[in-house]
């Protein structure tokens, strides 16, 4: 069923995403397919933008994107896009969202926020001004959508692992290990902001917070680069950011955290680790089994505990009932697809949808506050505890 845009024509809404590299193809996969799984809210994938255009018309004619476009900003303008989906590298999060954001477009932009505190802090002041108009906006943190990693957080509302004590985060690849490996945007502090912090760390600290609600009161933070120099275009260059980090915080519940980030640890692909610990139960998950969840309850016989295998499939688990027969396992893609599932269904009841920018923000907060104790030695940072999701 067609729905009323923002210009109160009565229409499907269109879709415009940003990007068209590794975060643009997961994100217009998920465009593509959402609708054949889920009830959303009718839409059309109306455009595909990037900087090459030849490049991003190729990309938008197997993506499924109706046409293609090089200038966002006159795409953002047109009447009939409602719904911006940044894909872009961070150093284009803030123009883009808030441009588009001033312009009345809903808008998803990828983790993480900004590669700048300042500039996160100024997208979610033009956020916070848009949803007073009705016009909603949302983080990519695609993770929370991976049905196990929802079951967890579900578990732990139960109160099924108790009072938490300690968490685990460790997110670790290896796609630097090799010192030959050639210098990118992403090794450069100029266009990433940061390193394994930025890129991985954040989807570690926001699971933190995520999975068991708890606030950052402090942290302690080390950062280090263990390659500083790769063959480039030009010759061998500078690597200006971390290949890893490490970090223990400090929750407003007196649980601790510690998180580990590297993207040079061999042999690991792409495990983000997850161990919580309560005093009546723990959790284990690892995304390379991204279908699975360890659950020990400590409230059986001691003669009958131990982590069992909960195989993550079921109907009646989070968004499964929507794809195969139990026991099919699903993919690192839906968890897209269930984000866009989600943010559709936010925008046509007007309503904010989770992760927030504010969400965003205070993982932002957190990842600065990492880089500033590791400048000091790891000093302990203190932190002002966060606002609601909604900045209210």
């Amino acid at each position: 069923m067609a729905q009323e845009s923002p210009t109160g024509q009565a229409r499907p809404l269109g879709v415009a995403a940003i990007g068209y590299a590794f975060m643009g193809k997961a994100h217009s996969n998920a465009w593509r397919n959402v609708a054949s799984f889920f009830d959303v809210p009718a839409f059309e994938q109306k455009v595909l933008v990037g900087r090459n255009a030849g490049q991003v018309t190729e990309a938008a004619a197997k993506y499924g994107w109706a046409e293609s476009a090089t200038d966002w900003r006159s795409v953002i303008a047109r009447d009939d896009i409602d719904i911006v989906d940044i894909c872009a590298p961070g150093w284009m999060h803030a123009e883009i969202a808030i441009a588009a954001l001033e312009a009345g477009k809903h808008v998803l932009v990828e983790k993480p926020l900004a590669n700048s505190l300042a500039e996160a802090e100024a997208m979610t002041e033009a956020a916070r001004a848009a949803r007073a108009r009705g016009i909603q906006s949302m983080i990519g943190f695609n993770y929370r959508r991976v049905p196990a990693l929802a079951l967890a957080k579900e578990l732990v509302a139960e109160g099924r692992v108790g009072t938490v004590r300690h968490v685990r985060a460790a997110y670790l690849q290896d796609w630097l290990a090799d010192d030959q490996a050639p210098m990118t945007w992403r090794l450069r502090k100029e266009t990433a902001g940061s390193g394994a912090l930025g890129d991985i760390a954040s989807h570690a600290i926001d699971q933190v917070l995520y999975l068991i609600g708890d606030q950052v009161t402090g942290v302690t933070g080390r950062l280090h680069t263990f390659v500083d120099r790769r063959p480039g275009a030009n010759g061998t260059e500078d690597v200006t950011v971390d290949d890893a980090a490490w970090a223990t915080l400090s929750l407003a519940s007196g649980a601790i955290a510690s998180v580990e980030a590297s993207r040079v640890a061999t042999g690991r692909k792409n495990a983000l680790k997850l161990e919580i610990y309560g005093d009546k139960g723990s959790i284990l998950f690892d995304l390379e089994n991204l279908n699975e969840l360890g659950f020990l309850d400590a409230t059986l016989p001691v003669r009958e505990q131990g982590f069992r295998r909960i195989l993550v499939n079921e109907p009646e688990h989070p968004y499964l009932e929507a794809w195969w027969p139990q026991g099919h396992i699903i993919g690192w893609e839906h968890t897209f697809t269930h984000q866009v599932r989600d943010f559709l269904l936010a925008v046509v009841a007007g309503e904010a949808p989770s992760p927030s920018f504010e969400e965003g923000l205070n993982v932002q907060y957190i990842l600065n506050a990492v880089e500033e104790s590791a400048a000091a030695k790891s000093a302990l940072i203190q932190l002002a505890p966060a606002t609601d999701s909604q900045g209210a």
